[in-house]
């Protein structure tokens, strides 16, 4: 690996509700990065549903484009991570035909029942090995295509986020492995997208764009886009583009006996595997199976996140940061968290994976709900209901891993947990008493640092993936919490058992 030339690379990281970008380099063999912009991406509400503004995400590209274009900085590439699941329609005219469904939006309600009725669900999985979730790209496509949509009926092309935002840079229109992979329409045998499960809803493999693994070329950046930018031919690399295999490929893991745990919005615990796990049990605890990088499979859970609290949050400050005590909350959540310490243990619990919490009018009375119709005492206060929700989270997370110890292939010896999640120490420490084993955290930009990684190995700056890891490890700063408390977190998660 030479170090005679700094090598720039242009990270786009999109969360569910904010994203980056970000300049990365390697420099002596270490990972070198800065943020050049950050800002919102807000869920729109119109008419009835919920949408992206595909539109302002561009935009905000092209605004940190234009950041390294004017500092005279070379870029060598550029690459972009999203959610996975929602999708762009492209018309035949090559233009985008209305903002994306939000994977939030209701309308997918009762969908995954309704395309049982054409594929019956156990053919699904065994074709898919994909985790039920009425959001799935399959079952969107399915509601779209069940209500008339007009520009499903118009479709050329189905974009997924990151392969839409490359697509408007580009104009190529590409399916890259990642984030097909959380669909429920890939075969991961065939690597290919099951023609059976979307002929039923009227869709051919053509709508979709051409195959991309992580790691190649999509193609550079348009003239209209140079010209906007300032930028020249700059080349587009399709990375991991689910931004849980950006985040799973920055795991500084030294071996594979290792599970790891993607902490932010949503919470995706699963391991590593060299194949897809698609059997009896897996189907009954309804684990996914995702694609990783160097075709590795991401065996894995999804739970939810630090959208409880998120939520909770912006319930505070739109009542002008008072709890429902009336109680002042501080703005700052690292203050939260640890006023949450001040409340009782083991109080009261949630299923975090509840319907209910998927996206209620009010999160913190759908919580309260919760407790009062479980037969637990409610919980009061911005203390008591963040503390509910992180025990309620550290015992859902040991649930999901014993789970992941029945089906995985080898021993299971630490959880490494990468993301902003990281930042809650206090939840950390709950989660290594509740799981019983070590849990070491870092990195916590995760997703930036395999979209930036994933670029230097198209750069042939690093050769494979423990290259990227090692790099990676040399890096950052990392943390273990050892298991504390056990005996009373054994006791408590009986309990949890018996609630949710």
């Amino acid at each position: 690996m030479s170090n005679t030339k700094t090598v720039n690379i242009f990270a786009v990281d999109l969360g569910a509700t904010s994203g980056r970008t970000i300049l990365g380099s390697i420099v002596n063999g270490k990972l070198e990065q800065r943020e050049l912009t950050r800002f919102p991406n807000n869920i729109i509400e119109t008419g009835g549903h919920f949408f992206w503004d595909i539109y302002a995400l561009y935009n905000e590209i092209i605004r940190g484009l234009k950041v390294v274009a004017n500092e005279g900085i070379e870029v060598t590439s550029i690459g972009i991570d999203t959610w996975g699941c929602d999708f762009v329609i492209v018309g035949r005219d090559g233009g985008i035909l209305r903002n994306p469904y939000c994977y939030r939006d209701p309308h997918t309600e009762g969908a995954m029942e309704e395309y049982f009725k054409l594929v019956p669900k156990e053919v699904v999985y065994e074709k898919t090995g994909i985790q039920f979730m009425n959001f799935n790209s399959l079952f969107q496509l399915a509601t779209l295509r069940r209500n008339n949509d007009s520009a499903l009926e118009g479709a050329k092309k189905i974009l997924f986020i990151p392969d839409a935002l490359m697509y408007m840079l580009t104009g190529e229109a590409v399916c890259e492995y990642t984030v097909l992979s959380t669909s429920q329409m890939l075969n991961p045998v065939t690597k290919k997208i099951d023609e059976e499960l979307i002929s039923v809803i009227g869709l051919k493999e053509s709508q979709f764009g051409r195959y991309v693994n992580p790691g190649e070329v999509v193609d550079t950046l348009t003239p209209e886009v140079q010209k906007m930018t300032g930028l020249g031919a700059v080349p587009v690399v399709a990375v991991a583009g689910h931004d849980t295999g950006a985040a799973v490929a920055a795991v500084p893991a030294q071996n594979e006996r290792f599970a790891y745990l993607s902490c932010g919005t949503w919470s995706l615990l699963g391991i590593e595997t060299k194949e897809a796990i698609i059997n009896e049990k897996s189907f009954q605890y309804n684990f996914t199976n995702e694609g990783g990088i160097e075709g590795t499979t991401r065996f894995l859970k999804n739970i939810c996140g630090m959208w409880l609290l998120e939520r909770s949050r912006k319930e505070w400050a739109d009542a002008g940061q008072k709890d429902d005590l009336g109680n002042e909350v501080p703005t700052n959540v690292n203050v939260v968290n640890a006023d949450a310490m001040d409340a009782p243990a083991f109080r009261s619990f949630i299923n975090p994976d509840a319907a209910c919490f998927a996206n209620p009018a009010n999160m913190v009375e759908a919580i309260q709900n919760y407790c009062k119709e479980t037969n637990q005492p409610v919980p009061q206060g911005y203390k008591q209901i963040a503390r509910c929700i992180f025990e309620s989270l550290a015992m859902r997370y040991r649930q999901v891993l014993g789970y992941l110890k029945e089906l995985a292939p080898f021993s299971i010896e630490k959880l490494h947990v990468i993301g902003g999640g990281t930042y809650n120490q206090h939840l950390m420490q709950f989660a290594a008493n509740s799981i019983g084993i070590p849990v070491v955290t870092g990195p916590v930009e995760g997703t930036a640092i395999g979209n930036i990684m994933l670029q230097a190995k198209a750069a042939g700056l690093v050769s494979d993936m423990f290259e990227m890891r090692s790099i990676i490890s040399n890096s950052i700063d990392m943390k273990t919490y050892e298991p504390q408390d056990t005996e009373a977190w054994e006791e408590a998660y009986k309990r949890y058992l018996e609630v949710c």
